[in-house]
Parts: C-alpha cells; sequence; structure tokens
C-alpha cells in the first residue's frame, strides 16, 4: 500500500519511522510546510537503509495535485493541522485517494467537508489514531450501557507544556454523558499522554487505563486504521465502525 503523508512534526516522524519498518507499507512522499530537509528523504533523515523513496516536499513549492500525479499513492495520511484538509481534500477525492485524518481538533465547516469528501472516496477520522485509547473508549462505552447509573470519572495526564483538556479526554466525557468541566487534568514532565476512566459501582471499581509510552504509539494506529479500511467502499468512517467486527463473534 502506497502512503502519502502530510505533516512532520514530532508526531509525523514518529508515524513515519514506523511505517518504514512496515514491509507491508511503501512511503511514498512527505509533505511539509517548511522547506527544510526539501528533497532530502525519510530514510536518509532516519539514517537508515530502505527502498522505499519518501521524498520530502515543501507545500510552499510542490503542490498536492502534482505529487500525486508524479507519486501516486493508496492513502493520504494527515498529521498536519485543522487547516490542512483543504490544500488536499479535493484532489485526493477525486483522484480516489483514501484519506486518514488524525487531526485532533475540527471545527463544524472542517467537519462538513470531511462528510463532503466522504461522497466521493473512503475517510477516516479520529482524534486520538491510537489503537490503545479508542479500545479504551469502546470499552467504555460498552461498560456504561450494561450500568447506565453507575458514577464515572474521566481523568488525563500529559506533559507540562500541552496547553487546554486533552481532546481525546473531552471525546470520552461526550461519549460517556460525563461534563466536560469534570474531567480532571494533570500537567507534569514529560507525560506523552495518560486517560483514565474510573467506573464507580456499589462495593467495587473498575478502572480502564491507557498510557502512551512514545509517539511511535499513533504509527501503530495508523498501521491498524489502513488495513482495516482497505476494502471499505467510499464514506466516514471513525473507529468505532473498524472495531465493531471484532466484538462480534
Amino acid at each position: 500500500m502506497k502512503i502519502g503523508l502530510i505533516g512532520f512534526g514530532k508526531t509525523g516522524k514518529s508515524v513515519a519511522s514506523i511505517l518504514l519498518e512496515n514491509k507491508n507499507f511503501c512511503l511514498e512522499w512527505v509533505l511539509r510546510q517548511s522547506t527544510v530537509l526539501e528533497h532530502r528523504s525519510v530514510p536518509e533523515f532516519f539514517g537508515v537503509q530502505s527502498d522505499e523513496p519518501g521524498l520530502i516536499y515543501s507545500s510552499s513549492k510542490t503542490s498536492v495535485d502534482e505529487l500525486l500525479e508524479k507519486h501516486p499513492v493508496d492513502v493520504i495520511i494527515d498529521f498536519s493541522s485543522s487547516e490542512g484538509i483543504y490544500t488536499y481534500g479535493e484532489v485526493a477525492a477525486k483522484k480516489n485517494v483514501k484519506i486518514i485524518s488524525a487531526i485532533s481538533h475540527y471545527k463544524d465547516k472542517e467537519l462538513e467537508f470531511l462528510k463532503k469528501l466522504s461522497k466521493k472516496t473512503t475517510v477516516f477520522w479520529s482524534p486520538n489514531i491510537t489503537l490503545g485509547v479508542n479500545f479504551l473508549l469502546f470499552a467504555s462505552k460498552f461498560l456504561k450501557k450494561i450500568a447506565p447509573w453507575v458514577d464515572i470519572e474521566v481523568n488525563e495526564e500529559h506533559f507540562k507544556t500541552k496547553q487546554g483538556t486533552s481532546g481525546t479526554a473531552v471525546k470520552i466525557a461526550e461519549a460517556l454523558d460525563v461534563d466536560k468541566e469534570n474531567i480532571n487534568s494533570v500537567r507534569a514532565g514529560g507525560i506523552v499522554g495518560k486517560h483514565e476512566v474510573i467506573f464507580g459501582f456499589p462495593f467495587q471499581t473498575v478502572r480502564l487505563i491507557h498510557e502512551s509510552i512514545s509517539r511511535e504509539a499513533f504509527g501503530n494506529g495508523v498501521i491498524f486504521v489502513a488495513e482495516n479500511i482497505k476494502e471499505k467502499e467510499k464514506g466516514l468512517y471513525n473507529f468505532e465502525d473498524i472495531l465493531t467486527p471484532y466484538f462480534t463473534v
């Protein structure tokens, strides 16, 4: 499966490193805003031997249209910004290139645009693309369905400089009908990310915890999603759509 990656920040770099390790995927190119590293390759950047091109381009000099003409891909993975979808969405949809968006926050305008694109191609979006945290969310909703009266607390911990409440924690709270104002946040040191859901039953407590040890977890999530949408028809999908079949026997 040929991959194009949008965004090459800390998380984008971690995702690229995981893609290079997986022989079922070929990282064709990376598109980023900065001209730094332009025309170098991702394998060269990491100092590893690889047959994959992984050429790095700047969006200020090369358009997605040009890239897809010269280096066609099956999937575009987006780790850029909430506005990034406008730079490649229409072109990707027109060429029937699947889209995997891992952007944390979209406004209603961008969400409507994703729905529009999903009428032409396969679109997947998750504000947190790690498999573990989405399993936590799925399992939490399942437990809440069994015991709708249970007391629920949502905790999140992140690195000291992270601003605002975690988007993942907000999504968990919304799914479990917990007031977002009641999310407990901790900012300390270099914590990558930790989410915990506490279910308070009479005489017992259930705790579901997900902790990200490194950003490479996002790469593993991308691979899981790409493999599971490979045969999907056009439409807008989320993690629940691709996890549900695994829970049916």
